[in-house]
């Protein structure tokens, strides 16, 4: 059962301490690394051990707090940094959608233009081709040499011509 609680504790992980150390300084409420670091010397010979012992344990586990402070702040910085980044990637992302979204409705607008331009020149042209058709119409219909009606009438074959009819 002892040995359970020791390896959740991390104590054991000092050197020179080992079970027996361990059950002491958990007797005496001294349950964690952080809480043996906090404490002085003469805590730990109150909690059973050695002068040379306690001051070896002590070091001990003020540097294992220092390397888990600066790890800790380590982490902090490498977050801060990743937040920093992410929110960097976020901004540039949505300046790059901004830009395109920009330069397509640039896109679309030209489009639009020319297609209108195209549209303007196709009907002036339509409009040139009406009324030259217009003017050649009347042309057709003027009525030549006094005949009656608004146009000529051709003959089908010969023996419609005038000068085939024999009476």
């Amino acid at each position: 059962m002892a040995r359970k609680k020791t390896e959740k504790s991390g104590l054991n992980s000092l050197p020179g301490v080992g079970a027996a150390t361990v059950a002491k300084l958990m007797a005496a409420n001294l349950s964690t690394v952080a809480k043996v670091a906090s404490s002085t010397p003469g805590s730990l010979k109150k909690a059973g051990l050695s002068p040379s012992m306690a001051t070896k344990v002590l070091k001990a586990a003020q540097g294992v707090a220092i390397v888990e402070t600066n790890v800790k702040a380590a982490g902090a910085s490498v977050k801060e940094k990743a937040k920093a980044a992410k929110a960097k990637a976020s901004a540039a992302a949505k300046s790059t959608a901004s830009a395109t979204k920009s330069k397509a409705k640039k896109a679309a607008k030209a489009t639009k233009n020319t297609s209108e331009e195209v549209v303007s020149k196709g009907r002036k042209v339509a409009e040139r081709v009406v009324e030259k058709t217009k003017e050649h119409a009347s042309l057709n219909r003027t009525n030549v040499d006094n005949r009656k009606g608004s146009t000529i009438k051709v003959p089908r074959s010969v023996k419609d011509m005038p000068w085939f009819k024999k009476d």
